[in-house]
């Protein structure tokens, strides 16, 4: 697993919400050092956009939402690279299992 900084306390609630849910989410088992940079430019962009107390620029919001799909962070992106993510019963303390992970590496070549 790599290694995942803590946000910066400047970051708005939703940014570094959104920045330490990544380290959490299933698909964090498959990120490189360069996503965890990439997660952290994301938030940095998104706190610096929703601190400034204008109307959001809809060229930085769809910038932003493309580097999110990128980190395969809605269920939409991960099924086109066709990962499922599959939650352990509440009653198990297993973190969450990745399934179709043949799929994903074969995806990417490896």
């Amino acid at each position: 697993m790599v290694e995942w900084p803590e946000p910066e306390p400047s970051w708005h609630a939703i940014a570094r919400d959104w920045y330490l849910s990544l380290a959490d989410s299933g698909q964090a088992q498959f990120y490189e050092p360069s996503d965890v940079a990439t997660a952290r430019y994301v938030a940095e962009a998104m706190s610096r956009n929703l601190a400034a107390g204008q109307r959001i620029s809809a060229q930085l919001f769809a910038a932003i939402t493309s580097a999110m799909t990128e980190l395969l962070t809605t269920e939409g992106a991960r099924r086109r690279v066709r990962i499922e993510l599959e939650r352990a019963p509440a009653e198990q303390e297993t973190p969450a299992g990745v399934t179709a992970i043949a799929n994903y590496r074969a995806a990417l070549g490896t």
